[in-house]
């Protein structure tokens, strides 16, 4: 099982967009960057292009990563919690009102995010692939 301090560095990412409920796909190109902030606590920001839909914007997201008690936890930029660190088994958000079950799975050199959002407002697939370009200095 890797830990969120076994990727730090610069990652490339692409991430496949599937909305199943519009009927539409898109990409998402651009950078993913894991940065120790402290001992316990792991950043992660997400900065490039989504295409969708027939345009073209810019996107960014930040989490944070913060070990307590021996786990590993996935928060929003807000603090808000997101979801356990388990390599390779399914995780759970609920984000009401609809259900999001995700897998982190790979490797030191490439690994995948995997998402699924059901429910009323929501039927799309993210899949991201990040591959490194370099480690933490």
């Amino acid at each position: 099982m890797l830990e969120p301090t076994d990727l730090l560095g610069e990652w490339e990412l692409d991430r496949h967009v599937l909305d199943r409920r519009a009927g539409v796909d898109g990409t998402v190109t651009g950078t993913t960057v894991l940065t120790a902030t402290g001992p316990d606590e792991v950043r992660w920001e997400e900065s490039g292009s989504m295409r969708f839909d027939g345009r073209t914007v810019p996107v960014s997201r930040t989490l944070v990563v913060r070990r307590t008690g021996g786990s590993w936890t996935v928060h929003f930029s807000d603090d808000r919690v997101f979801h356990p660190w388990v390599w390779g088994t399914s995780v759970s958000h609920a984000c009401t009102p609809d259900d999001y079950t995700g897998v982190l799975e790979g490797d030191a050199d490439r690994w995948t995010v995997r998402w699924e959002a059901h429910g009323p407002a929501k039927d799309y697939v993210l899949e991201s692939v990040l591959r490194r370009t370099r480690t933490a200095d």
